[in-house]
């Protein structure tokens, strides 16, 4: 599945409301949803100009709704799916997120545990709508480097 603009993204991650997940360190089970939105809101905070690594956070959970049950390939399959609308960079922090890459990379790390902070972290990370605007841009930011004149 390859996704094709910011409206079909949102409409995926709102289909991630009420999908649930059990946290890879255990504890009780996660709303996929309120996950993403506490994942990606700790990467604001820490890197507030870093706009695609948020976004990452954001879209590593359409995962487990692309590939249902088959945890290896749900971060493969939810790199390939924003790789065109959202870059290369952003298909790279999603992909290298699961694949243990982090012990190199800051950003990847930080990603890591953003995502196993926001697994158990109990603030309120606002609403999906609040980050159009930035998948918006991480998206037309995309489309003029990938445009060939």
């Amino acid at each position: 599945m390859e996704l094709r603009s910011v409206e079909e993204l949102m409409d995926l991650l709102n289909a991630c409301r009420g999908a649930w997940a059990a946290p890879p360190l255990g504890g009780g089970r996660v709303d996929l949803h309120q996950h993403a939105l506490r994942t990606a809101a700790l990467l604001r905070r820490t890197r507030p100009a870093d706009k695609e690594l948020q976004v990452a956070g954001l879209v590593q959970a359409i995962g487990p709704l692309l590939r249902p049950g088959d945890e290896a390939a749900q971060a493969d399959c939810a790199a390939d799916a924003v790789r065109a609308l959202l870059g290369e960079r952003v298909f790279a922090l999603v992909r290298g997120h699961a694949t243990g890459d982090a012990a190199t990379d800051d950003d990847l790390l930080r990603l890591r545990q953003a995502d196993e902070e926001g697994w158990f972290a109990g603030f309120d990370a606002g609403v999906l709508e609040d980050w159009r605007t930035v998948l918006e841009l991480v998206t037309a930011r995309n489309s003029r480097l990938g445009a060939v004149d």
